[in-house]
């Protein structure tokens, strides 16, 4: 007779209590909202024909790819979320999905993703669809993120790639133009961030994460973000200088950056407690508006170009 080890058999598996909103919500569809956009704008920015159903599937791809990281991401920083407030109900903390759950769900997208896209488009905008992920789950959140107060500029690179995988998807090459929006959100990315950092250090402090305003300070965290702004507007800028874009841009560059440097002015001049919240949390909302209106601008700008013949020839 046997004697049966009711320790070693689990008698009472798991049910996953996991619907597809939790699923979804791994996806983080705010930042994949943001990464088809900015992806769109290179795409119609690129030069030459592209069939309708190759541009659909290029954007679907470029979005799974990036909800493929949001998923991973969520699986590796599992622990960190549940001690932050602004990501404790985000499913892993919640007890929805276990991380082996997300991390299979991240990985089977980014897999597809990365495939459909080489094998239907071409293989330069899957190989920088694939690295665009790895740079973010590898690079970003396994390394940079726990290591380094320098986690968000450089891994802002990562979610400055999806314009230029988009022009890569339509020419098979990379050239400046979807280089300038790179930059362009490159730069956007520390102010935004770090704006944020500075009302959620807390947040970061107890979930060990060396974001600037807990190593830095939060004086020399607003200087960056200053500094950064005036790049950022000299970059935006560059489309319009360079001749890519026609002076409506430039001007609405220049507004745009003239509020970002208002406001990055008054972040860093507001250093009591109260008008400091108030003043990181105007620039980062406003830097949102920011870069959707930036893009808005460029993707006006090609579609009125495209029109404008046929115009002229009615």
């Amino acid at each position: 007779m046997s004697v049966l080890d009711h320790n070693a058999i689990d008698i009472n598996p798991r049910i996953s209590e996991a619907e597809v909103r939790d699923y979804i919500a791994l996806l983080k569809p705010r930042v994949m909202s943001l990464v088809i956009f900015t992806a769109l704008v290179g795409m119609a920015m690129a030069p030459g024909h592209f069939h309708p159903v190759l541009a659909i599937t290029s954007l679907l791809c470029i979005a799974v790819g990036a909800g493929a990281s949001g998923a991973l991401n969520m699986a590796l920083e599992g622990d960190i979320d549940a001690k932050m407030s602004r990501t404790a109900n985000r499913p892993i903390p919640r007890g929805r999905i276990t991380r082996p759950e997300a991390m299979a769900f991240g990985m089977t997208l980014a897999f597809f993703s990365v495939m459909t896209l080489g094998i239907l488009v071409n293989w330069i905008a899957g190989a920088l669809l694939a690295f665009t992920i790895f740079f973010y789950v590898v690079i970003y959140t396994m390394w940079l993120k726990r290591w380094t107060a320098q986690n968000i500029v450089i891994g802002g690179a990562a979610g400055a790639l999806p314009p230029v995988v988009a022009w890569a998807a339509v020419t098979g090459t990379v050239d400046v133009e979807p280089l300038l929006l790179f930059a362009i959100i490159f730069f956007w990315t520390p102010p935004h961030f770090w704006a944020l950092a500075l009302f959620r250090s807390d947040d970061y402090a107890r979930a060990g994460i060396p974001m600037l305003p807990n190593v830095a300070g939060p004086d020399a965290t607003r200087l960056q973000i200053l500094l950064y702004t005036i790049v950022l507007i000299a970059v935006a800028a560059a489309p319009w200088a360079l001749g890519y874009f026609d002076a409506v841009y430039g001007v609405v560059s220049l507004i745009l950056g003239a509020g970002m440097l208002v406001l990055a002015i008054n972040v860093y001049m507001r250093r009591e407690r109260s008008q400091s919240l108030r003043a990181t949390r105007k620039l980062f909302a406003f830097s949102i508006l920011y870069l959707f209106a930036l893009f808005a601008t460029l993707l006006a700008e090609v579609v009125f170009r495209a029109l404008a013949p046929m115009a002229g020839g009615a």
